[in-house]
């Protein structure tokens, strides 16, 4: 099993980018959303972790809930790098802006930042080594964005390239929420 867990509401205004942007997040609800997992993992789950402080707080305050678990930070599960854009309003963006990425999704690095084609490449990199090391035996808990679990969903149904704007997921978890991927039997939405 793979818990991918988004971070608690991050400290930032509505409508502002933040992929890559490292902000912290509310510290109540990031206690509460450790609390609700640490009731549910198994004594045996790894937990991978975004270098992104809203991510890094979450893993500070479930380990000390949880020392029994080991924790490691992973670069490539930080969320897409939105280059120019981080810290910009959405709103602010030309449209033109918006125009060259999705005329180009798959390729376009998207405010001089990353490309979807780089992002996707390495989340699957992870995906990929979480399924070699069998997740019926090793679970694994992802402490993460709602860009990488999109793309970690996304993977798992064998999809590795979303060449199309309009064909990237909407859906994603609540702040600090998750999603558990359980293997053939699919997924399951969880609120912590």
């Amino acid at each position: 099993m793979i818990w991918l867990v988004r971070h608690a509401q991050p400290l930032i205004a509505h409508g502002v980018c933040y992929g890559a942007l490292d902000v912290p997040a509310e510290v109540d609800a990031t206690r509460q959303a450790a609390h609700g997992l640490a009731q549910r993992l198994p004594p045996d789950a790894r937990v991978l972790v975004s270098p992104l402080l809203r991510c890094q707080q979450l893993a500070q305050a479930l380990r000390v809930l949880r020392p029994d678990l080991r924790f490691d930070t992973n670069a490539r599960l930080a969320e897409m790098n939105f280059g120019a854009w981080e810290g910009q309003r959405w709103d602010a963006l030309p449209p033109e802006a918006f125009d060259a990425w999705t005329n180009d999704f798959w390729h376009h690095r998207v405010g001089g930042g990353e490309c979807v084609a780089d992002f996707m490449g390495r989340v699957g990199e992870v995906w990929d080594a979480a399924m070699a090391a069998g997740i019926a035996n090793a679970p694994q808990v992802w402490l993460t964005h709602a860009g990488v679990i999109r793309a970690a969903r996304l993977i798992a149904l064998g999809q590795r390239e979303v060449r199309m704007a309009v064909d990237w997921p909407a859906a994603a978890p609540g702040f600090g929420a998750c999603w558990r991927y359980l293997g053939p039997a699919g997924w399951l939405e969880d609120a912590l």
